[in-house]
This record gives C-alpha cells, structure tokens and sequence, in this order.
C-alpha cells in the first residue's frame, strides 16, 4: 500500500553500478526514498552513506529470476532498470538481461502501477548486426509493448570517474607501447556526463518529460575515436603510438580474446564500433535530448583531469606543483 504523506519510492535495478550510483545520489538529494536492487547487495554498502538514515534500502534481486524482481518493485511509485551488459560472462547473457530481464521489470512495475523508465543505449535496433545493439532494441520493444507511458533513455559513451572507456585506455597507457585504433579510428561518439546522465533520471522521476518518448543522451561535442585517444594521451602525458588495426583483424582478435575473463575486445564489440554512437537528427528535432531537457551538457575538459590526472608518469605530480608556484 502507498502512502500519499511520504516522499515516493523509487527501486533502481542496476543501481551500485557506475551509472547507478550517480543516480541513486540525485534522487536522495531530491528527497526520495531509493530502493536499490542487485544481485550482491552486500557488496553495495557503500551507497548507504550517500543517503540519510532509512532513505536507500539495499535488496536482492536478479533480473533473470522474476520472482526475486516482483518483490523488489512491490510497492514502487517509480522503476528505473539501469542493467546492461557490454561482453556476456557465465549466465549473464545479452538475451537474459537485455530481453527477458528487461520484460520481467517492465511487467513488475505494471503490476505496481508504477512509472517506468529504462535505460537503453544509441544504437539499439532490432535490425543492428551487434548481439548488443539487437537485445537492447528488443528489450526496448518489450518494455513499449508492455507499458507505452515507459520513458527510454539511450546514452552515449557515459564519462566520470568510474568509466570504463577513459579509465581502460589510461590504464593501457601505462604500459603499453601503443593504443590501438580499431577500425582506423574513425568512429565517431558524443561521450556524456554521467552526471547529466543522471541528472536526466532524476527529473524523469520528477515528472518533467512526456511519457512513452524516447531521449538520446550526448554530450557538447563528437570526437571520433582517435580524437578519443588523442585526448587521453594529452590528459595523461604521455607519448604513445596509435596502431590502426583494419576490422578483419580486430574482428579476429576479438574471437580470439573474447572468452578471457575482462577481455580486452569482443567481436561483438568491434561490430558495435562500425557504427557511430551519436544522438540521432531525428532526436535533436524533436528535443528529446539533454539540451531540450533545459541541461547544459558537461564537456569533456571539465571533467576528464580530475580522474585520468592518476594515469600520469610517476614524479609528475611533483612537478606540476612546482610550475604553480
């Protein structure tokens, strides 16, 4: 039973993860009371802090099992479902959570009543020849079908501190001789904020943009993926080659490397990679991205030397500090 008096409860699958925690931390400080659903909720303790005390429950729930995702959304006045996968692991299969996981929390929060808003990606379409892409326009298919006033939202590459684009290439940077281009480079990205990211959520939840439309999330600007790189090796300074790999060899070393535990690259993300991951023209005519939210999207420069400054060679700290005086 809801209760009209209290602050609305909002259950968010996927919520310790990178763009989970950003979003938790939004709602709290909005005056929700947040719900987070995971498989290791014990392993999620430190959202806690984030949150006064009784504000941010931690619960168990497993999208593959619907059992375990009905009595985590019990009583929600909103659903968010962050989960996805970038490489299958084990039981965790795109189908599993982009498709059946997907229908099951949409269901869940149709049962409750509740408002739903899922997280999706660009490039999510049935037709895309990525196992990722495909799944995630299926589970978008599904979460339509069941509930047409569900919000989606599709971002791109998301940034901060935590990413695991910037921070794997900075950590390669190390070590490596070089940083390899797959593809030439030439794919263009509009990374995100995972701040405005979640910024987005939050006012979703607050009831500020038509229900049953789609947003695309991007940042300022469109760097391709060599500009990417280019952009990390300055932040880091460091010197490195970048090594164009043409598509039939990433696409070989994906097969070859994609069962390893962290793989570098998967095939399936090299097929990913031959299309480009920006907000559609379609999305910015209708208004249905962060600037037609009313949000100035963060640049990249802003936040990127705040966390990639510890990918420096060592000493370097030292030094900048002696140039300020």
């Amino acid at each position: 039973m809801k209760i009209s008096d209290t602050p609305k409860l909002v259950t968010i699958f996927g919520g310790s993860g990178f763009v989970g925690r950003y979003v938790v931390r939004a709602l709290v400080n909005r005056g929700y009371r947040v719900r987070v659903a995971v498989r290791r909720p014990d392993l999620a303790g430190f959202l806690q802090p984030i949150g006064n005390v009784g504000q941010i429950q931690l619960v168990q729930a497993n999208l593959r099992y619907r059992k375990s995702v009905d009595a985590a959304v019990r009583g929600s006045d909103v659903v968010i479902n962050l989960v996805g996968l970038l490489a299958e692991s084990g039981r965790q299969k795109f189908d599993a959570v982009h498709v059946f996981g997907a229908r099951a929390v949409a269901e869940a929060a149709r049962a409750e009543k509740a408002k739903l808003i899922y997280m999706s990606a660009i490039g999510a379409d049935t037709e895309s020849t990525s196992a990722y892409g495909e799944t995630k326009g299926e589970g978008e298919a599904a979460v339509q079908k069941i509930l047409k006033d569900a919000i989606i939202m599709r971002p791109s590459i998301v940034f901060g501190q935590e990413d695991d684009f910037f921070n794997r290439f900075g950590a390669m940077a190390r070590f490596a001789p070089g940083l390899p281009l797959i593809g030439g480079g030439t794919t263009k990205f509009q990374p995100v904020y995972v701040g405005d990211v979640a910024e987005a959520f939050a006012l979703a939840v607050d009831g500020k943009f038509d229900a049953g439309k789609t947003y695309e999330l991007g940042g300022p600007q469109t760097p391709s993926f060599l500009e990417c790189l280019e952009l990390l090796l300055k932040e880091v300074g460091r010197k490195k080659m970048l090594v164009s790999i043409p598509w039939v060899v990433a696409g070989m070393m994906g097969k070859a490397l994609g069962w390893l535990p962290g793989a570098p690259i998967t095939s399936d993300q090299v097929e990913m990679l031959k299309t480009d991951n920006v907000v559609s023209d379609e999305a910015t005519k209708q208004n249905r991205t962060l600037q037609g939210m009313g949000l100035n999207p963060t640049p990249m420069a802003a936040i990127l030397p705040t966390y990639l400054v510890q990918y420096r060679p060592h000493g370097q700290f030292t030094k900048i500090a002696d140039e300020s005086k």
